[in-house]
């Protein structure tokens, strides 16, 4: 049933209706806000260069030639009806893109990747293994190293994009309302400077109720400016339909030459709304991720595709051709509008514009940590009913301080377009790059149809880029600096977690050297559940090694957990946990690994321990189950002891994600042995690796063999566990120093000695990021030396 709706099974047809149309009302609050209020700036922006009217009128009406075909051919023809059906299990925008990517080509850059993982129902393929295999593109990108970072640094300079953008579409929003000339040079700044506290203080409400409060202005909004376009094309120019003929865009940059290239800074304003991030997802209601065309991709995630279809191309397409349309009818006839008087408009609308890309960065940032691609920051979760309304408070303060900082120091809406000109527009390029390889690899198009794409909508956005890029002393450097600023604080985060990463898989220690501790003298098992927290999905990570060389004790049953980033963007909470032993059922040793997607929110330290504890139960039955149903030919049981794994699932799922029972049915779980690794960044580091030997079947927890459940062993294994979590938990974390090795470059001792520990001393903790409550925690200090 979905939870914030109350949509009544019994009758889907009309309730999904219904659905589509509130999400596309919705849709209006947050996604199309600032696309709806850009006629307010687009033919004034456009205008403000040395361009001079001529009685024919060639100049308005090759500008709006301009607007309408790049209306049509980047938001309706590209985003709608191309770059939105390329979903990650109704996810968009620059991170969903690359995630189809890395799932069908082998360059992704994240560690840990298990086979396991690829058994996820949302890992889904577009294509059978064996057509995708045969692809020379596949094999070209994955035989090239180098291309994978080429791959992530793109993804990178999107992302920073988006996040400038998304201090300049605030500031740019709130300077520009209706004051005398008189006043406006005093009171302009401070009152745009109150609007955007205010905005930012709204933000921990949570994007649901904000946008529920934007979409009747911006609707109202949208109704109001289509039917004053209306009336000046009857008052002023019937015949502004004219041009609609492309011919003018060519008359336009004939006659008007450099200026009329430069100007085309100012066209890029009509598609800088929000159009690229919705959702299939109808469960998910709300909200964001980019400005610009790029924010109808983006907010896929939040909104149903049909939605987005729907408020679009019915309301939102037609309400800005009209408007435009009446812009130029009205100029047509007062070519000097622009020179003696300023453009007014409600201070609420351009506001209500700034919220999807505001909102949008704090999905973003939340993205790129699980790409292991930026500082840890506290996520807080805004809706206990809909999964992925997310709010950041560090990187919410630190965007009204930034946004602040813009308003005072340029004071020119001018050179604030240019400058969200630019970043919008390289978003575009990067989804079009991304989108061209979407199509080869993931829906097995011709290279040459993916070739079209990409030369098509590229040239269009390359002109655009050009213009904007020309402009880069009149504001255009800010989104580069604050993109190359963002990409160094990504790059060194990410260099270092993954040589990290390195350095714990060449210093774990074998399963031989734990299971040899318990012979030793003085090493004591006290009562309690240990966690154990490592990186690693085998093996004995060396913090712990650390841990009992200093306090040789540790719990009677010890737990290594390992929380991972998939290349998904949700994980069911049915396919949640991977659980596998340590050793011998004796020891009580076992293995968590906790799967999240890109898009996953982690869940509070509670919930994570009653889950884990049920998960270890299920197991242990489950377990002696097998061992019994192998136990005529077990010969290499032993080798492969601690490798095999089971899909726990969980009942208690937190949010209402489509229809996760039947993805992942609650009485079944799957068995997986795996005794060999597949990739060459996997936890034994091998360097190639083939298919992992696989046995897999199903056992339905309610007919669990008795002799197996009722066994001595088991019962004591599941009394020993009720002891431990009655004893308490306590939470084994790495405490790390990074430092180089003797003789590093200067650049890498800038980025890890100075620039690294800058960050992991001034950002939160893992202790914090998993939730961890600090009277059951121990940090073990850990030197890595890269």
């Amino acid at each position: 049933m979905d939870l914030e709706f109350g949509r009544d099974m019994r009758s889907p047809q009309r309730d999904s209706w219904k659905t589509t149309l509130l999400l596309a009302y919705q849709s209006l609050g947050v996604v199309y806000g600032d696309l709806s209020i850009s006629p307010l700036y687009v033919f004034k922006s456009t205008f403000a260069e040395d361009i001079q009217h001529s009685e024919t009128n060639e100049e308005i009406f090759g500008v709006l030639s301009f607007v309408f075909w790049t209306l049509t051919l980047i938001p309706l023809i590209k985003y709608v009806s191309i770059v939105l059906r390329a979903d990650d299990n109704g996810e968009g925008g620059t991170f969903a893109l690359y995630s189809l990517i890395c799932r069908h080509a082998n360059v992704s850059l994240l560690p840990n990747r298990q086979i396991a993982d690829e058994e996820l129902s949302t890992y889904k393929l577009e294509c059978s293994a064996e057509r995708t295999d045969k692809s020379r593109i596949k094999v070209w990108l994955e035989k090239h190293k180098k291309l994978h970072t080429a791959l992530l640094i793109m993804v990178l300079i999107g992302t920073c994009m988006v996040i400038g953008d998304g201090v300049l579409t605030p500031a740019i929003s709130g300077l520009e309302f209706s004051l005398s000339k008189d006043h406006r040079e005093y009171a302009v700044i401070p009152i745009t400077c109150v609007i955007l506290a205010f905005l930012f203080a709204l933000q921990h409400y949570g994007t649901h109720r904000v946008g529920f409060l934007f979409a009747p202005i911006v609707l109202a909004w949208l109704i109001c400016m289509s039917a004053l376009g209306l009336y000046n094309i009857i008052h002023w120019n019937p015949h502004v339909y004219q041009a609609l003929n492309p011919c003018y865009m060519f008359k336009f940059l004939k006659k008007t030459r450099k200026y009329g290239w430069m100007s085309l800074g100012g066209i890029l304003l009509c598609m800088t709304g929000e159009l690229q991030y919705s959702s299939k997802n109808l469960s998910r209601k709300v909200s964001t991720d980019n400005a610009g065309s790029e924010a109808m991709f983006a907010d896929l995630g939040h909104f149903s595709y049909s939605a987005i279809q729907l408020a679009f191309t019915s309301l939102v397409y037609p309400a800005l051709i009209l408007a435009y349309m009446g812009q130029a009818a009205y100029l047509s006839k007062h070519h000097d509008f622009y020179s003696n008087s300023q453009v007014g408009f409600y201070i609420a609308v351009p506001v209500v514009g700034s919220q999807a890309i505001i909102s949008g960065t704090f999905s973003i940032i939340n993205q790129s940590q699980s790409l292991s691609c930026f500082p840890r920051v506290k996520v807080v979760h805004t809706s206990d009913k809909i999964h992925g309304q997310i709010y950041i408070p560090e990187i919410n303060w630190l965007l009204m301080i930034l946004c602040i900082a813009v308003t005072v120091g340029f004071r020119d809406t001018k050179h604030m377009g240019n400058a969200s000109g630019l970043a919008v527009i390289t978003v575009m390029l990067v989804t079009t790059c991304l989108t061209s390889l979407v199509i080869m690899l993931c829906w097995r198009r011709p290279p040459v149809l993916a070739l079209c794409f990409l030369l098509f909508f590229g040239s269009v956005e390359a002109l655009y880029f050009s213009a904007s890029l020309i402009k880069f002393l009149e504001g255009a450097w800010l989104p580069i600096l604050l993109a190359l600023f963002l990409m160094a604080v990504m790059l060194v985060w990410h260099y270092t977690t993954i040589k990290k990463y390195e350095f714990d898989l060449h210093n774990k220690v074998t399963l031989e050297w734990l299971l040899a501790l318990g012979d030793k003298l003085g090493m004591v098992r006290v009562p309690g559940i240990g966690l154990v927290y490592t990186d690693l999905t085998s093996g004995v990570p060396a913090n712990f090694s650390r841990f009992v060389t200093n306090l040789p004790a540790f719990h009677q049953v010890l737990v290594f957990v390992c929380v991972k980033s998939v290349p998904v963007p949700y994980v069911f909470p049915a396919e949640r946990y991977l659980i596998g032993r340590v050793g011998p059922p004796g020891h009580r040793s076992y293995r968590c690994i906790v799967r999240y997607g890109y898009r996953d929110v982690h869940q509070d330290v509670d919930s994570f321990e009653t889950e884990l504890v049920e998960s270890l139960a299920t197991f242990i039955k489950l377990d002696a189950s097998y061992r019994c149903s192998e136990a005529s030919g077990a010969g290499d049981q032993e080798e492969e002891r601690g490798a095999r794994l089971a899909v726990i699932g969980s009942s208690r799922a937190s949010y209402d994600i489509q229809d996760s029972v039947q993805h992942s049915s609650a009485t079944s779980v799957e068995m997986t042995m795996t005794t060999t690794r597949r990739r060459s960044g996997d936890d034994d580091g091998s360097p190639g690796g083939g298919r992992a030997k696989q046995v897999r079947f199903f056992i339905d927890s309610h007919v669990v063999s008795p002799e197996a459940a009722d066994s001595k062993q088991v019962a004591e294994e599941l009394e020993a566990l009720a002891a431990a979590r009655d004893a308490g938990t306590a939470f084994i974390l790495g405490h790390s120093h990074v430092q180089c090795k003797p003789g590093s470059s200067l650049l890498k001792r800038l980025a890890v000695d100075v620039g690294y520990n800058f960050l992991r001393r001034n950002c939160r903790g893992p202790d914090v990021a998993l939730r961890v409550p600090p009277a059951s925690l121990l940090e073990v200090g850990m030197v890595y030396v890269l």
